[in-house]
C-alpha cells in the first residue's frame, strides 16, 4: 500500500475510459496514445484482435473489403493485412510480434508499407474491469514527424471509430453466442 505523507492511502481505481474514442498525441513526443472501452470481457476482446476470423469483421471502414488477413500469433511470428478500397486501392500494414500475454497484451512493430521507413512499437493494453474492457493503444514512432503522418490525413482516427463501433457489434454477437 502506498505512503500519503506519512499515512496509508488506499489504492484508487481509475475509472475506465469511456466509449467514444480518445486519441492523445503530446506536442513533444514521437507516440500517439488511444483509449477505448467495450462492453466485453477481456478474453473475448483479446480474440476479436488476434482471430483472423474475428478481425475481417470489424478492423477499418465498411466500405473496405479484405484481400490478405495473416496473423502468425507467437513472439517472432507477425501478420499482415491488405484492405481494398471500392476504387481498387490497397492499403497494406505488417509487423511482427515481440510481447504476448495472454489476454492482457500485445507488443508489435506496425509498418504501414506506403511509408516502409516509418515502422512504429505499438503496444495494445486490455484492462478489465466489472465485464467491461478498456483497451489501450500505445504507438511509439521513429520521430514527431512520423507520427505526424500517421496523424496528418484524419482517415487513423475514422477508420478507429468506425471499426470500434463494429467491433462493438461483433463483441455483442459473440458474447450472445
Amino acid at each position: 500500500m502506498a505512503q500519503v505523507q506519512g499515512r496509508s492511502a488506499v489504492a484508487l481505481r481509475r475509472p475506465l475510459a469511456s466509449k467514444k474514442l480518445e486519441v492523445i498525441a503530446e506536442p513533444d513526443k514521437p507516440t500517439i496514445v488511444t483509449r477505448r472501452v467495450l462492453d466485453a470481457p477481456r478474453a473475448l476482446v483479446f480474440d476479436a484482435w488476434t482471430n483472423p476470423e474475428h478481425l475481417r469483421r470489424w478492423l477499418g471502414h465498411r466500405a473496405l473489403t479484405w484481400a490478405v488477413c495473416e496473423i502468425d500469433l507467437r513472439v517472432g511470428g507477425g501478420y499482415r493485412w491488405v484492405q481494398r478500397a471500392p476504387d481498387g486501392r490497397e492499403y497494406a500494414f505488417h509487423g511482427a510480434y515481440r510481447e504476448i500475454v495472454r489476454p492482457e497484451k500485445i507488443v508489435s512493430t506496425f509498418v504501414f508499407e506506403a511509408m516502409p521507413d516509418d515502422e512504429a512499437l505499438e503496444t495494445l493494453t486490455l484492462e478489465e474491469r466489472d465485464g467491461k474492457t478498456a483497451v489501450t493503444t500505445l504507438t511509439v514512432h521513429k520521430t514527431i514527424k512520423a507520427r505526424d503522418g500517421h496523424l496528418a490525413s484524419g482517415r487513423m482516427e475514422a477508420g478507429m471509430t468506425e471499426g470500434y463501433e463494429r467491433l462493438d457489434e461483433l463483441l455483442a454477437a459473440l458474447w450472445a453466442s
